[in-house]
């Protein structure tokens, strides 16, 4: 997405060829295989560990950093590598968005008119929003030294970055579609019609 914006904006005339069909699907293929990929590399090695604890977990799942206070050998330290080879990835992925969304604030900045860069703006800062929320969540549940004691921060940021951060994207992305802003704003108005109108029969009846 960060590149597709870069592109739009940044290249507007080059886009039809650059972000061509064949690419979408190669971008597309790189971002499953690669999740694939990881999310197997992960699954194997857990498999491998060696539980000595109990079998609950202090999450809605069963997150890495999680198991990892299960071990009871020096098996874990092959998770820990593959988890730290997985955030420099990670920040590799990140730093190219960053260097992206800076190309492409500096030319929005130098679009002439307000409605255009407002235009660009709400474009990207939607996107902006939730890589941040997902790397800053992330990055805190997996980086920050485990406890043995269960935290409520720790169930907080999992739901941030697992379920609202995925939430997030088709929302706001619907959000710009103008057929669903209008079936929002008629859903709106019925609400508020059908609050009124409870509202008064409730009133009617503590008259009586």
């Amino acid at each position: 997405m960060a590149y597709d914006r870069y592109v739009a904006i940044c290249q507007p005339l080059h886009y039809e060829r650059i972000m061509n069909s064949r690419a979408c699907v190669q971008m597309a293929a790189v971002a499953w295989i690669s999740g694939i990929l990881h999310s197997v590399l992960h699954t194997g090695n857990t498999f491998a560990l060696t539980f000595c604890g109990g079998n609950m977990v202090d999450q809605f799942f069963c997150e890495i950093p999680q198991l990892l206070k299960l071990t009871c050998s020096d098996s874990y330290l092959t998770e820990v590598r593959v988890i730290a080879f997985s955030m420099c990835l990670f920040f590799g992925c990140f730093i190219f968005i960053a260097v992206s969304y800076v190309q492409i604030f500096k030319s929005v900045l130098r679009i002439p008119t307000e409605q255009g860069r407002h235009k660009a703006f709400s474009t990207c800062l939607p996107q902006v929003i939730v890589v941040s929320l997902f790397v800053c969540s992330s990055s805190f549940a997996y980086l920050k030294p485990t406890s043995s004691s269960p935290s409520a921060l720790d169930l907080v940021v999992a739901v941030l970055y697992s379920v609202l951060s995925s939430v997030m994207n088709p929302i706001i992305y619907s959000m710009r579609n103008k057929e669903i802003k209008a079936a929002l704003r008629r859903l709106t108005e019925y609400d508020r019609r059908l609050f009124q109108w409870l509202s008064g029969s409730l009133a009617v009846q503590l008259k009586l």
